[in-house]
C-alpha cells in the first residue's frame, strides 16, 4: 500500500512540475508587450528602463540585438525578453553551425536563468526587403540557431522566430484575399513556415495601421485605423465585419497562412504603433492620434479576444516603442513612436506612469517586489507539500 501511495505521489509531483514548465517556457505571457529600440543617445540606462517597465507592469519586451548591458540590467527583474540576431549576422550563422552555437552560448545561455530570455528573433523584416542574399540565408540561420538551442537543451525554454513586414503579402484587402507574394512564397516563405510549424513557433508580423492610412488617406477612414467608431469594412467572402484595421491586417496574415497550408499557425504582432510627430507630408502623425491609437490598442488587447477570422487566438502585440529614437534616419515620424520621453516621463497619457522620482516611492516599490518574489519562490515548496498532503488524505 505504501508503494502504491508513493508511486501515486510521484505521478502527482511530475504532473505538477510539468504544468509549471509549460507555463514558464512561454515566450509571450498575457497580451501586451513593448519594443525597446535604442537607436538614440539620450534615453535612460537599461537598469532605469527595467524599473520603468516594471512600474508600468509591461512584462514582455523585445530588443533588436543581444546587448549585454541590457541583459545584465534585466537580470532578476522577472521581465520576459526576446533578443534579436541582427540581419547582418544571418549569412554567417547560416553558413556555420559552430558560430551559431557560440552566439547562443555567449548571448543567451550565459544569462539564463536570471535574465528571462524567452525568445530569439532571427533577423527582422528580411523577406520582402532589398537584400536577396539575406533571403537565401534566413532559413539556414533559423535552423542553426534552433539546433544550437537544442544542443544546449534550451529548445524548451527559448522560442525561435523571425518578424515579417507586410511587404511579404499580396492583395491584402479584403483580408480573405491575402496571399504571400509569388517571389517570396515557394522558395523562401513556405519552407520557413513549415519549419516553424514543426517547432511550434508563431508567424510574427509588424503591422502598422498608421503606415497603411498614410499610404491612402483619401480612401481609408482614419477612425478605422484608430479603433474609433466607424462603419468598418465587410469581407464578402467570409461574411465577416471589421471595425478596426489592425484586426483586418491580422486576419489577412491568417488568410495567407491558410493559403500556404498552415491554418493552425498563430499570428503575433511584433511591432505596431503610431507616430506622434512627422514631416509636413505626415499630417496624421500627431500626439493626439498617437494617444488615441495606443490607448485604444491597449484596451483592445486587455479584452484578450481573437479576431473575426480566428476568435480563439487571443491577439498579442508588442508596441513600438518605449522611447523616441533620435538617431534613426528617414522621415521625422521614424524618430517619434515612443510612449515615453527620453527622461522617462510619459509622451502622452494612456494610463502609464513615468519613472519613479521619489526615494520613498522607490523603497515602497522595492519592498513590494521583494514580497512578491518571496511569495513566488515559496510556491515551489508549498505546492508540492500540498500535493503530498492530498495523497495522504486519499490513502
Amino acid at each position: 500500500m505504501r508503494i502504491k501511495s508513493f508511486c501515486f505521489f510521484v505521478q502527482v509531483f511530475l504532473v505538477f512540475f510539468s504544468l509549471i514548465a509549460s507555463v514558464t517556457v512561454q515566450a509571450f505571457t498575457g497580451a501586451y508587450g513593448i519594443n525597446y529600440g535604442r537607436i538614440a543617445d539620450n534615453i535612460p540606462s537599461p537598469d532605469k528602463v527595467a524599473t520603468l517597465l516594471r512600474a508600468a507592469k509591461i512584462k514582455n519586451v523585445r530588443i533588436y540585438d543581444a546587448d549585454h548591458s541590457v541583459l545584465k540590467a534585466f537580470s532578476g527583474t522577472g521581465l520576459d525578453l526576446v533578443v534579436g540576431l541582427p540581419n547582418g549576422y544571418l549569412k554567417e550563422m547560416s553558413a556555420n553551425q559552430d558560430h551559431a552555437l557560440d552566439w547562443v552560448k555567449e548571448n543567451v545561455q550565459a544569462f539564463l536563468p536570471d535574465t528571462h530570455i524567452r525568445g530569439i528573433a532571427v533577423g527582422n523584416e528580411v523577406l520582402g526587403g532589398g537584400d536577396l542574399e539575406s533571403w537565401a540565408a534566413l532559413l539556414g540561420a533559423v535552423k542553426n540557431i534552433y539546433n544550437a538551442t537544442k544542443m544546449l537543451k534550451l529548445d524548451d525554454v527559448v522560442q525561435i522566430t523571425t518578424a515579417h513586414s507586410q511587404a511579404v503579402f499580396n492583395n491584402s484587402y479584403p483580408p480573405s484575399s491575402c496571399i504571400f507574394r509569388d517571389n517570396v512564397k515557394q522558395q523562401y516563405m513556405k519552407p520557413l513556415l513549415e519549419f516553424f510549424s514543426e517547432i511550434g513557433s508563431p508567424f510574427c508580423l509588424n503591422a502598422y495601421p498608421f503606415l497603411a492610412y498614410m499610404s491612402d488617406p483619401e480612401h481609408i477612414d482614419i477612425n478605422y485605423a484608430l479603433f474609433q467608431k466607424t462603419k468598418g469594412i465587410h469581407d464578402n467572402k467570409t461574411d465577416l465585419h471589421y471595425d478596426n484595421m489592425l484586426d483586418a491586417q491580422i486576419d489577412a496574415a491568417y488568410s495567407a497562412l491558410e493559403d500556404a497550408g498552415l491554418k493552425k499557425m498563430e499570428v503575433i504582432i511584433t511591432e505596431t504603433g503610431w507616430a506622434s510627430h512627422g514631416d509636413d507630408s505626415e499630417a496624421a502623425a500627431t500626439a493626439e492620434n498617437a494617444r488615441t491609437y495606443n490607448y485604444n490598442l491597449r484596451k483592445r488587447l486587455a479584452k484578450k479576444k481573437g479576431t473575426p477570422l480566428r476568435p480563439h487566438f487571443v491577439v498579442k502585440a508588442y508596441i513600438f516603442a518605449i522611447f523616441n529614437e533620435n538617431l534613426k534616419t528617414g522621415a521625422t515620424s521614424e524618430r517619434n513612436f515612443g510612449l515615453f520621453k527620453p527622461d522617462g516621463t510619459i509622451s502622452y497619457d494612456i494610463g502609464f506612469h513615468g519613472l519613479v522620482s521619489s526615494s520613498a516611492d522607490s523603497l515602497h516599490s522595492s519592498l513590494k517586489d521583494s514580497r512578491v518574489q518571496a511569495w513566488s519562490r515559496s510556491q515551489y515548496f508549498l505546492l508540492p507539500i500540498s500535493a503530498l498532503a492530498l495523497v495522504l488524505i486519499l490513502r
